[in-house]
This record gives structure tokens, C-alpha cells and sequence, in this order.
């Protein structure tokens, strides 16, 4: 028997402090009567009181039947009083009762005979009212009924998180039977669910008291132990009617259709928020290199922890690769990305890099077949399979590769290469969604290369045209000491068609040209080849410099309408002087021992193939050690800065006349050139010698 104040649990130990006393006796406010062996009262409790109206004062030493039954019932009450005393057998039952007032109240009672340690006989009668108690009845039958038929998971947890009660329906949820649930934890029951969720919601309610609605549990249970589900979980504190808390209600349904739509919606809009991405940043500009770069910072991390852009090395060069059963793929890597992963890095072939896959790889089986390769979860042997060499396949397996996806790039019906990936920090393998969003993004991002690529070829093509027309000439020449220098436009231009030319001419004098053909690619080029070969043929008859121009304003006006600018200049060391003619070109900057550069002052005139102005010759000093700068308008016209600035920006750059010049053309390529500019350069330097 335990104390009050100190009670004790049902295995003997003392529980954690005070109980308090449950309201339900409270709520049915039970009666207790003692009457002797003759009938009358010797015990009158406060409830007694309370349902039949006598104070214990009026109530003790009367006759019982007297007291608490109406004078039509009196005999039937005697005689029942009298079987309980003769037999020693109880009798419950419905009865009814004359209250002080008169009214009558029908009670529901327990009867049953004691004995004391005398052998005194004594009836015990316990009462209360009948409508209360079948009040309670209704609503525990109601309660019991709701919660066994319930289609939702209902349980009962004492404050420590063990279970008391649960219902059917979270026997099944659960695939345990109620009396493996009694008395243990949900972490000891279901070690694969979101347990702490549940227990730091439950910890909180039992705290404050707030319940805690539609809690998101995702985890599996022993009813399915091989696929995932998800729960809405609610959870109540409960307590009596004294304000004791019991411990937690909670209600789960099962929502694993309603989480798998949301997870799929979710998917999708990922999907779309990197393809909307995907189309932003990737083919910015027509570089090969950059366009793949921009590929592989889309899909880390979103997609993958390692990527790489392969294509194949036939592809690159502008031709087309069909791939035969046993043939091995030659490839180029173009661009790889890594997440927090250097040994998958490293384990990726370097940019640049040309290497040879096996027809077993399958990157190889990739490109040849035209179709996706997915090795959802990754074993040795895959690994062997996807990396170019025994020790990269170490790598790869050192940073935690678990799961690969191939993807081929295709543009115009054209196997062009492959988008790798691979996951190592991800722990979740490749699957569907993620199969869709890879070859999405293959597609659009294969275009944009193939494109690249042919710009690329067109661009090299050009440039190698260009760089073939321009001229090879030694450091001197007549009496002159010359540097020059060719700066093709950014890597995202087309080339252009400025040119230079150093052209020897009888008697130790030379021509000085620059020229720049407007427009860009193979047909500027071509323009400016016949025009340097015009050039060429003209000095060779030793012109003046405007009728040279004038020549030349007629034979480019029959090149399909082509426009360029020229500044033709011939150095004669004997006279040391210059004669100089200008077609629309931006002026030369002449470089004098103790003096200031400065630009030469020369008639613009118009560019050439415009026709219809005449030209005219500038002749200006030229003595030994002098310098004259020619250069074409992509070294000093930029869209931020006027020309002023900038031609002013380039004399402050000639300031030493002393400097070699070499130096100087490094110095002004590598300050005025901006790699990004959009046009290209021509820049020749002469110095007059002694």
C-alpha cells in the first residue's frame, strides 16, 4: 500500500514525485453508505449528502429504508437488504431513491456485505447517479468504438514516450500487434522512421501543453520495410480532469501519395528552374571551351557531384565520327567541374587532354550507340568500366563514386561526344527524374557546342588565311629597324582583316603600311590579302603615296563592295624624311629624341573604296632615331573611353625613345588591347637608323 504523497508504481518503485488523484471518481461523485445487520445507518459519506439531500447529523442511527427509499418501494428494498445480509452476495442494480426534498432520482448501486474483526456484519453501499454514470458510459463506449474503427493511426504515450494504447489502424501502419507496442518507445520499435521529429514534437506539446498539427514523418516501418512512406503526424497532450498530464495523444495518416506528388512537383520545378538556367549561361558566346565550362557549372551540384564534357576528337577537328562495334572512341576533354571532390578531379581526364576509351567503356558505349547510360549504383567492376585507367578507377573510388549517368551530345542528328556525371557527396543515386533533367540539358547544351565548334573552325580557318597574308620581314630593313605585331580579336570574334606590310623599295627606302578592311571572317581576310598584294605590286613602282591610295580606292571598290582604311607611308634614309597618304586610318604617332610624342597631323582623306575624293602626300622629317607608330583602331577604341583619351593614353606610352622596340609593341598590346576587344590589331613600329 502506498502513502499519499509518496506513491508507488506498479512494479514497487517509488514513482518520480506526487501523483495527483484522478477526477473520474470526482466526476461520478460515488456515495458510500454503511448500515448495520439491523438496517440502520452508521457511516453517511459528504457524497451521500450531496445525492440524497440529508446531512450525516439527520442521516446516522435512522433506519436506511426510511432515509433513502420512497414508502412505494420500502418492502422491495427490505428484502434485497436482507439477501445481501443472509447470502454474502452482492447485488448492483438500478434503484430508485426519495431525495430530502421529496424528488426522486434513480441510482445506480453497488451492495455487498462486510465483516469486521469482531464478526460484526455490516452492508456496504455504494451509489451514484444513473445518468452520470451512463453519461461516461456513452462517451468511453463512443470513444472505444471511434478509436478501434478509426482508419487513422491513434496512440496513446505515457510521458516517457512509451506506448500505452494504440488502435488497429496504427497496427497496421506499424506492422506490429498492440501488445508489442506496450510499454516501449517508437525508437525502439521503429528504428527505421524519422524518430526525433516525433520526439521533439512530443517533448515540446508535453511541455506547453500546444498540440502540434500535421508533422511531416518520413521513414519505413516494419509493414514495408523496403520502400519509404511519409505520415502526417498531430500530437496532443493529455491530461485529467484535476490538470495531471497523462502523456501524448497522437494521430497519424498515412500521406505517402499526397508526399510522393509533392516530391515529383518539386522535382519538376527543379527540373525547370535548372533547364531556365541552362539556357541563361550556357552558350554565352561561341568559345568552344567556355560554352563546355558553362555546361558543367549548371550541372554541379544540382545534378552531380563530378561532370565532365567529352566530345570526340574527330567532332573537334570538323569531322564527322561514326564509331564501329570494336572501335575505340578517341575523345577530348573539353571540361570537368568537381563539388568538394579532388580525387574525383584528378581521376577526370584534364582539359585538353585526348584520350583513348576502350569499345567496353562506356562512355564508349555512349557516343557509339547515341543512347544514356545509367549504372544507378556503381560497383568495382563499373568502376574499371568508367574511368580512362586502373589508377583513376582508385580515385574515383577513394572519393565515393556510387552512382553514373552518360548522356550523349547530339546536334543535328550528330553524335558530337558525351556529358559525364557522377555522384560522390549525393547520396542518392541517379534515377529517372534525374535521367530526364540530364538529357534536357545534353540537348540544349549540344547544340550551342556544335555551333561552337564550327564557328571555331571557321574562326581558326580564317585566322591561319590571315596569319598566311601577313608578312615575314627582318628586325631591318633599308634604314630602318622594325617590330611589329598581329593581335587576332577576342576568342568570341570573328577575325578581321587588318594587316601591315614592310615593303623594301630601290635606292634603301621603304614602304610603311597598315590598312584595315571593315568587316570580319574569311571574306575580310581574302579582301585583305588582294589588297596587300596590290599594295605590294604598286610599291614596286615606287608611286607617290596619294596615287598609290588612289589605285588602290579603284581596285577595292571592285571587291564586292568592300570598305577598308590604309596609311601608306615610304622612309627615305638619304633625305631623311617621310611621305605619307592617309585613307580614312587614325594617324601615326611619331617619336623625336627631347621631344614630346605626338600625332602627326595628316589630311584624313576617306577610306578606300569609297571613291570620288582625291588623296594627298604629308611629307614630314624623319631623322636618325626617330620613330614612326602605325596601328590599326582595335589597339586604342574602346566603348568606355573616348579616343581622345585614349590615343592620348598611347603617346604617354612612347615616352622613352631608347626603349627597344619590341618592348614597345609588348607594351602596347599588353596595356591598350583588352582581351575581350571585338576587333583586332595590326600595330608596326620603325625606327630610323644612323
Amino acid at each position: 500500500m502506498s502513502t499519499a504523497g509518496s506513491p508507488v508504481s506498479e512494479g514497487g518503485a517509488p514513482d518520480r514525485g506526487p501523483v495527483r488523484p484522478s477526477g473520474l471518481l470526482d466526476l461520478l461523485n460515488v456515495a458510500s453508505v454503511l448500515l448495520d445487520a439491523q438496517g440502520h445507518i452508521v457511516l453517511w459519506s459528504p457524497q451521500a449528502e450531496e445525492l440524497f439531500g440529508y446531512p450525516a447529523e439527520e442521516a446516522l442511527g435512522r433506519y436506511a429504508a426510511d432515509v433513502m427509499v420512497h414508502e412505494q418501494h420500502h418492502d422491495l428494498a427490505v428484502k434485497l437488504f436482507a439477501d445481501v445480509m443472509a447470502t454474502g452476495e452482492g447485488w448492483a442494480g438500478a434503484f430508485p431513491i426519495r431525495r430530502k426534498d421529496g424528488s426522486t432520482r434513480l441510482v445506480e448501486f453497488r451492495n455487498q456485505r462486510l465483516l469486521d474483526g469482531q464478526g460484526q456484519v455490516y452492508a456496504l453501499g455504494l451509489a451514484t447517479d444513473r445518468s452520470t454514470l451512463r453519461r461516461l458510459e456513452r462517451d468511453v463506449a463512443l470513444s472505444t468504438r471511434m478509436i478501434d474503427q478509426s482508419p487513422i493511426g491513434l496512440a496513446v504515450l505515457d510521458t516517457d514516450l512509451r506506448y500505452v494504447s494504440v488502435n488497429p489502424a496504427l497496427e497496421d501502419i506499424n506492422g506490429l500487434p498492440a501488445d508489442e507496442h506496450v510499454g516501449r518507445t517508437p525508437r525502439e520499435l521503429l528504428p527505421l522512421l524519422d524518430v526525433d521529429t516525433f520526439e521533439s514534437g512530443a517533448d515540446e506539446v508535453l511541455r506547453t501543453g500546444r498540440p502540434l498539427v500535421d508533422l511531416s514523418v518520413v521513414g519505413r516501418t516494419p509493414a514495408d520495410p523496403d520502400e519509404d512512406h511519409a505520415w502526417s503526424l498531430s500530437l496532443y497532450r493529455l491530461e485529467d480532469t484535476a490538470g495531471t498530464v497523462l502523456g501524448v495523444a497522437a494521430s497519424i495518416v498515412d500521406v505517402t501519395d499526397q508526399h510522393r506528388a509533392g516530391v515529383e512537383a518539386e522535382a519538376a520545378r527543379r527540373r525547370l528552374a535548372v533547364i531556365a538556367d541552362a539556357s541563361a549561361r550556357i552558350g554565352t558566346t561561341l568559345d568552344l571551351d567556355r560554352t563546355a565550362r558553362e555546361l558543367v557549372d549548371v550541372a554541379v551540384p544540382e545534378l552531380a557531384d563530378i561532370a565532365a564534357v567529352d566530345l570526340l576528337d574527330a567532332v573537334v577537328g570538323g569531322r564527322r565520327s561514326g564509331l564501329g562495334p570494336a572501335e575505340p572512341a578517341v575523345i577530348r576533354a573539353l571540361a570537368v567541374q568537381a563539388d568538394r571532390s579532388p580525387d574525383g578531379l584528378e581521376a577526370a581526364d584534364p582539359p585538353g587532354q585526348v584520350a583513348r576509351y576502350g569499345p567496353d567503356r562506356l562512355v564508349t558505349q555512349c557516343v557509339r550507340t547515341g543512347r544514356p547510360v545509367l549504372v544507378e549504383r556503381v560497383t568495382d567492376e563499373d568502376l574499371a568500366r568508367i574511368a580512362r585507367s586502373p589508377e583513376a578507377a582508385g580515385l574515383l573510388a577513394r572519393a565515393g563514386v556510387h552512382s553514373y549517368l552518360a548522356v550523349p551530345l547530339i546536334a543535328r542528328g550528330e553524335v558530337l561526344g558525351a556529358l559525364d556525371l557522377k555522384r560522390a557527396g549525393n547520396p542518392l543515386p541517379f534515377g529517372r527524374d534525374d535521367l530526364l533533367l540530364a538529357k534536357e540539358l545534353a540537348a540544349r547544351a549540344a547544340v550551342q557546342i556544335d555551333n561552337a565548334r564550327w564557328y571555331q573552325n571557321a574562326r581558326d580557318t580564317a585566322l591561319t588565311l590571315q596569319r598566311s597574308l601577313l608578312p615575314s620581314h627582318p628586325s631591318v630593313t633599308g634604314g630602318l629597324e622594325v617590330a611589329s605585331r598581329y593581335q587576332p580579336a577576342g576568342a568570341t570574334t570573328e577575325v578581321g582583316g587588318d594587316w601591315f606590310d614592310v615593303i623594301p623599295l630601290e635606292g634603301g627606302k621603304t614602304a610603311l603600311v597598315v590598312g584595315d578592311v571593315m568587316g570580319s571572317g574569311i571574306s575580310a581576310a581574302a579582301t585583305m590579302g588582294r589588297l596587300r598584294t596590290a599594295t605590294n605590286t604598286l610599291a614596286s613602282l615606287d608611286l607617290d603615296p596619294a596615287v598609290l591610295l588612289e589605285h588602290l580606292d579603284r581596285i577595292t571598290q571592285s571587291l564586292d563592295h568592300s570598305i577598308a582604311t590604309c596609311l601608306y607611308a615610304v622612309h627615305d634614309p638619304g633625305l631623311r624624311r617621310c611621305r605619307i597618304a592617309n585613307a580614312g586610318h587614325l594617324p601615326p604617332a611619331r617619336i623625336r629624341t627631347g621631344r614630346s610624342p605626338e600625332l602627326l597631323d595628316l589630311p584624313t582623306g576617306v577610306p578606300l573604296g569609297v571613291g570620288g575624293v582625291a588623296f594627298s602626300t604629308t611629307t614630314v622629317d624623319f631623322a636618325p632615331g626617330d620613330q614612326l607608330v602605325l596601328y590599326t583602331d582595335g589597339l586604342v577604341e574602346t566603348r568606355r573611353h573616348s579616343l581622345d583619351e585614349r590615343l592620348d593614353q598611347l603617346l604617354t606610352l612612347l615616352d622613352d625613345p631608347a626603349r627597344p622596340l619590341e618592348d614597345v609593341c609588348d607594351l602596347l598590346l599588353r596595356t591598350l588591347h583588352h582581351p575581350d576587344n571585338h576587333d583586332d590589331v595590326a600595330l608596326l613600329i620603325a625606327r630610323a637608323r644612323t
